[in-house]
């Protein structure tokens, strides 16, 4: 987008404000009024239309004054955001001053998510380090009595373990299994075309298949986990007064958190989803806001608040930034 004349960023920066604080739209004297901005009620009414021409600011209703519109929030994002408040000076002070005395990680992401929430009113979301994606490379098979031993090497040689029961009269069936299930990944790229397995290796298959749905069913699980607190300061915002507005997102914070916290937004966003940018549509009418932490073997994190779009947004990206770089520091 191309910059906005001094009086049209000026005019911008105090609508979205306005907005923020009062969910009223706001005409060019209130403006004025509020904000002592130097130019007359006529120059800022003037600055809104040309705003309203860009797309950056639009009117409810035609009697109405105006509120930002999302691309509005995005040059505001990008351009124009003033420095964070005192409550999140307030945070980096607490999270420098915070002992090292939690035993597990999900009390701390607990301790550190309900600060989030309570700091800002918004919904916290705090995603525990999972590592990378990686394709299985090669299955060793070692009978051991009636027990079987599977080692599972990823790329880059890193290596898991699962410990199964098997009948003593699959044994002898193992060395040809092993076999098939290094040639399939090596023709497939990682993946086992269970459809391709030999008759005569059915019995002994589907013990290592049923073993490998478990183990990557576990795994999901702890990597999708994530701590989520603040449903209550959500439910007060004017935008979630009805509960089936919220429906949607719940159901997608519950069930699959990490499709709310897209890397791409770290990357390319700085930080920052709002509304229809995300490729999501439970969050259309919202905003995400979020930073990585890593713990130092390569696992990253994410840590966010999800809100309206009428969102304190220097506090909020200060916030989650600043927690994202205490469990940086504390896990790496």
């Amino acid at each position: 987008m191309q910059p906005l004349p001094r009086r049209q960023q000026e005019v911008l920066q105090a609508t979205v404000r306005h907005y923020v604080d009062t969910t009223e739209p706001v005409g060019s004297q209130t403006l004025v009024k509020r904000f002592g901005l130097q130019a007359s009620p006529a120059t800022v009414r003037s600055a809104m239309g040309a705003l309203e021409q860009r797309g950056l600011l639009t009117q409810p209703h035609t009697s109405a004054g105006r509120v930002p519109s999302e691309l509005g929030y995005r040059h505001y994002v990008d351009c124009l955001l003033p420095a964070p408040g005192a409550a999140a000076s307030q945070l980096e002070r607490e999270l420098t001053g915070l002992s090292l005395q939690w035993a597990a990680l999900d009390d701390l992401l607990l301790q550190l998510g309900q600060r989030l929430a309570d700091l800002t009113g918004l919904m916290s979301l705090i995603t525990r380090p999972q590592e990378p994606s990686s394709h299985l490379q090669a299955v060793r098979l070692v009978p051991q009595h009636d027990r079987l031993l599977v080692l599972l090497v990823d790329e880059g040689s890193s290596s898991r373990c699962l410990n199964l029961r098997m009948p003593a009269e699959l044994e002898s069936e193992m060395g040809a299994l092993e076999r098939w299930a290094c040639d399939q990944l090596g023709q497939r790229g990682g993946h086992l075309n269970w459809g391709a397995l030999p008759r005569q290796l059915s019995s002994s298959g589907a013990l290592l298949k049923q073993g490998l749905a478990s183990h990557e069913q576990a795994r999901r699980s702890s990597r999708e986990g994530a701590v989520s607190l603040g449903l209550g300061g959500l439910m007060q915002q004017p935008e979630f007064e009805r509960s089936e507005s919220l429906r949607p997102l719940l159901q997608l914070v519950e069930a699959e958190p990490q499709q709310v916290l897209q890397s791409e937004a770290v990357l390319s966003r700085g930080g920052v989803w709002i509304g229809s940018e995300h490729p999501h549509p439970a969050l259309k009418q919202c905003a995400v806001v979020q930073a990585s932490y890593g713990n130092g073997t390569g696992a990253v994190g994410h840590v966010a608040l999800i809100g309206p779009m009428r969102m304190a947004y220097a506090t909020a990206r200060s916030a989650v930034q600043a927690v994202a770089a205490y469990l940086d520091r504390l896990l790496s």
